[in-house]
C-alpha cells in the first residue's frame, strides 16, 4: 500500500504537485510581506506541503475551530484562495483528459475545499494505526 501511494505521489508531482506546490508558496511568501497576514502565510505553507505530497493524508476540521477560523477564511478567500481553488480546478479538469490521471484529478478536486478555507483544518496520515482526530 506504500509502494502505490508512493508511485501516485510521484506521478502527482510530475503531472500537477509541482505547480500547485508553488502557487501556495509564493502565496505564502506574499502573505509574509504585511506583518499582520502572517498565519494565512503559515496556513499557506501548511497546505503546500500537503499538496506537493497528497496521498496517504487527509484533511480533517479541528474541533477547536471557531468563528475567528471562519472569518479567518473569509480574508484568505479574498487574497489567496479563488485563485488556488482555480487551479486546482484547471489542472484536476486537464488531469481528466487520460485515463491514469483520473485519479489525481480526483485528489486535485478535493483539495478545493482546504485551498479555499485552510483555517480550522488538520492534515492527518491516513495511515493504520495513525492519530486520527476525528474520534
Amino acid at each position: 500500500m506504500d509502494a502505490m501511494r508512493t508511485l501516485l505521489n510521484i506521478i502527482w508531482i510530475v503531472f500537477a504537485g509541482f505547480w500547485l506546490f508553488v502557487g501556495y508558496v509564493l502565496a505564502g511568501v506574499l502573505l509574509c510581506i504585511p506583518i499582520i497576514t502572517i498565519p494565512w502565510a503559515i496556513a499557506s505553507f501548511r497546505t503546500a506541503g500537503y499538496v506537493i505530497w497528497p496521498f496517504g493524508r487527509t484533511i480533517v476540521t479541528k474541533p477547536t475551530a471557531g468563528v475567528g477560523s471562519f472569518l479567518g477564511n473569509v480574508i484568505w478567500v479574498i487574497f489567496a484562495g479563488w485563485w488556488l481553488a482555480l487551479g486546482h480546478l484547471t489542472s484536476g479538469i486537464a488531469l481528466c483528459l487520460t485515463i491514469i490521471g483520473i485519479p489525481m484529478a480526483i485528489a486535485d478536486f478535493k483539495m478545493i475545499p482546504i485551498s479555499l478555507m485552510p483555517l480550522g483544518k488538520d492534515i492527518v496520515s491516513t495511515r493504520q494505526g495513525a492519530f486520527d482526530r476525528t474520534l
